[in-house]
């Protein structure tokens, strides 16, 4: 066994400038398929993996069988990604081994060039295979690396990115890692993006099927409302039942670090076996645990979620911190611009402390042409997580032009959430600023 070579792939300078989708295809097509119509065989081996090298099956003549095999042969043959659920959110795939497929989805996105992409597998021998420098010898191995194996024991499949050293001369297009030395590498948990991996036995490049910016879409309809005619062909497998994106590590640093929290709580990967003193990188360049520094808030993001704006829904978002006080209706008011001549829309999404407004309370609003739209996230910081991004997009589709919004405690599955909402928060509200 040798492990991967220490010397990391050259890649282009990349420009940050964002890209403007030049045209339209002609029809984007939905297709509803059934997640549960997929059986996949696995390793009953101990000693290795049980998605070391699993295969699946679904019955070649129903519509969830051809829709997967469709989507697996335009990955292999065509220039245009295919959108796709995951367990997370859906996501927008393209044969990561191909420059112009990977170039499209930051076309199709408007998405930074320097942004790094996550490449997905349907298992651990297609994984070691991004290890494999181009000109390797077949029978050479190839391992990844130790740190990351009580990870993959335990989170494998699911929603968790390990980054992984690139090899000189990678397969990879260097669309996908941009300036980076290393790629983010996840094995998704959701039948259809794993199915995909196997059947089209290509390593994909996937970011979140939305156009960026905007608040990640958990549902095929989020995705079709974006991506309407800029790409072909969308798999409906259903809403997403994490909600947010995976948490990105990385193992190769010391001490290692999270660069993004996600799906798999800062808790959880503590409890892991060598990730006791795991730390998380902070966005201003520190560390939260100690640690080494950040990288400074002008570098080119070592991985997705790092460094631009993101989540965002078009309206304003006022988020207010845990323990700061529920604003009044006179607050509220005061944020609806322009609506002493004119009717204007307010949201509020409450979690754990919020209370709901009273009748008299939305008929005072209501008589200075304030509209409520009002919505609860749920107490738990899985429910949370989950309906985060539809809740965000409900308030652009109800048309509100400022969004009040009940942070929570950034511990378990609250560090990720509040990690999506300070990102998209236009003003954040602390105790003393009210």
């Amino acid at each position: 066994m040798t492990s991967p070579n220490s010397e990391p792939a050259s890649p282009p300078a990349m420009s940050s400038s964002k890209i403007t989708f030049p045209h339209r295809i002609p029809k984007t097509e939905v297709v509803s398929i059934n997640p549960s119509d997929i059986k996949f065989e696995l390793s009953t081996d101990p000693s290795v993996h049980p998605y070391e090298d699993p295969t699946f099956t679904t019955s070649s003549s129903s519509q969830t069988g051809k829709a997967i095999l469709l989507a697996a042969e335009r990955l292999r043959s065509s220039d245009v990604p295919v959108a796709f659920p995951t367990e997370t959110v859906y996501g927008l795939g393209a044969d990561a081994t191909r420059d112009e497929p990977v170039r499209n989805i930051f076309t199709i996105k408007g998405r930074p060039a320097d942004n790094p992409l996550i490449v997905h597998i349907g298992s651990l021998k297609q994984a070691r295979e991004l290890l494999r420098p181009a000109n390797a010898s077949p029978t050479e191995q190839f391992e990844i690396p130790p740190i990351y194996k009580p990870l993959i024991d335990k989170f494998w499949p699911g929603p968790l990115t390990i980054l992984l050293p690139l090899p000189p001369n990678s397969k990879l297009s260097p669309h996908v890692y941009a300036t980076q030395t290393t790629v983010g590498v996840r094995m998704p948990a959701h039948p259809v993006a794993l199915a995909l991996a196997l059947a089209s036995n290509l390593p994909i490049a996937a970011p979140s099927a939305n156009k960026s910016g905007l608040p990640s879409p958990t549902t095929a309809k989020h995705v079709a409302v974006d991506l309407y005619k800029r790409v072909e062909l969308i798999l409906d497998g259903g809403g997403c039942n994490v909600g947010l994106e995976s948490t990105v590590v990385d193992g190769l640093s010391s001490p290692p670090a999270i660069l993004r929290p996600g799906g798999v709580s800062l808790e959880q990967i503590r409890a892991c076996e060598g990730w006791e003193g795991v730390i998380v990188h902070k966005e201003d360049g520190g560390n939260s645990g100690g640690g080494a520094n950040g990288a400074a808030s002008g570098a080119a993001p070592r991985a997705p979620g790092m460094k631009y704006k993101h989540y965002s829904p078009t309206c304003g978002v006022r988020l207010y911190l845990p323990n700061t006080d529920q604003p009044t209706v006179e607050m509220l008011k005061s944020t609806a611009f322009g609506s002493d001549s004119r009717v204007a829309r307010l949201g509020v999404l409450r979690t754990r402390q919020w209370k709901e407004l009273d009748d008299e309370q939305v008929e005072w609003l209501r008589e200075r042409n304030v509209e409520l739209v009002e919505d609860s996230l749920g107490t738990s910081g899985e429910e949370i997580s989950r309906k985060l991004f539809g809740a965000l997009r409900r308030m652009d589709d109800e048309q509100v032009v400022v969004v009040h919004i009940e942070g929570i405690e950034e511990d378990m599955e609250g560090l990720a959430v509040m990690n999506r909402l300070k990102k998209a928060a236009s003003v954040v509200i602390r105790r003393r600023d009210v």
